[in-house]
């Protein structure tokens, strides 16, 4: 079975959507097998995003992603990785298709909602980082 990390972003906790999305992903047929509600600090943002770092919008990013609370799970099932990247929607929301929680949801680009893992190596990686207590379950 094929695991990746989805992560419901600040806005999308305000909103109040975290049941909304997660039910998506479970409707999909896949399966939630680890979850927290977290208050991500710049240290955790700045691993994650490292690959944007150079990139104009890095420092909006890592101030958007800290600014509250977000929902990080590990959801399970086959294809699991292009699933939730196929619910979640274009990254930007012109693009995202109706039926998708960024075509349903999103209200600019910047505020996207979701994060979903866009390769197994990635998804590892994303992982490790944000549970590294369940580390010996995979």
């Amino acid at each position: 079975m094929e695991k990746t990390l989805a992560i419901v972003k600040p806005d999308g906790v305000k909103r109040g959507l975290i049941g909304e999305i997660l039910k998506r992903y479970e409707n999909k047929g896949l399966r939630l097998v680890a979850a927290k509600i977290i208050t991500p600090d710049t240290e955790l943002i700045g691993r994650h995003y490292a690959e944007h770092k150079e990139k104009p919008f890095y420092k909006g990013l890592i101030k958007y992603m800290t600014s509250g609370p977000v929902f990080a799970m590990v959801l399970e099932g086959e294809n699991a990785i292009k699933i939730v990247r196929l619910i979640n929607g274009a990254t930007k929301i012109e693009d995202a298709q109706p039926g998708t929680i960024r075509g349903d949801y999103a209200t600019c680009t910047t505020f996207n909602l979701i994060h979903g893992s866009d390769s197994i190596e990635n998804a590892k990686k994303e992982i490790l980082l944000w549970f590294p207590e369940i580390i010996d379950k995979f």
